[in-house]
């Protein structure tokens, strides 16, 4: 199931600006290994989804797994032949805006090697790239 808010205060809104160095959400908080993003930009739920999907995969449904992000921003898109004008379209897909040093998952409770397998994984299904990161070195 893809992630999607409940309720929105407005249906449409504006495209979120992307950009700049995240100071919340850039330092572990529950787990012990975590994917960081280098670069800002959106993350879409079905990104979201598929890298969750293949963490569960590789860690087999051991340890514990935190998401760090929601994606609650709407994007919307209009018909392919639609003509000028009649509004603005639907809401089509849902992104989370992320700022570059962001954490978007954390892991705890399995080996190095597992963890780093498993974030590798997850890493393929995103669109920007990423650094796995751990609480000793803070790198891995």
């Amino acid at each position: 199931m893809l992630l999607q808010p409940k309720k929105l205060k407005y249906r449409r809104n504006f495209r979120p600006k992307v950009g700049g160095l995240a100071w919340r959400g850039s330092k572990l908080a529950f787990g012990e290994y975590g994917l960081k993003i280098l670069k800002p930009g959106w993350i879409t739920a079905r990104q979201l989804e598929a890298a969750r999907k293949a963490i569960v995969h590789h860690t087999k449904r051991q340890g514990r797994l935190w998401i760090r992000i929601f994606p609650h921003h709407p994007i919307t898109g209009k018909a392919a032949g639609s003509h000028m004008g009649g509004g603005k379209g639907d809401p089509s897909y849902y992104i989370a805006n992320l700022k570059a040093g962001t954490l978007v998952f954390e892991l705890a409770g399995l080996p190095p090697e597992v963890v780093r397998k498993a974030l590798r994984a997850a890493s393929n299904k995103l669109s920007l790239p990423t650094k796995v990161v751990s609480q000793e070195n803070y790198e891995i």
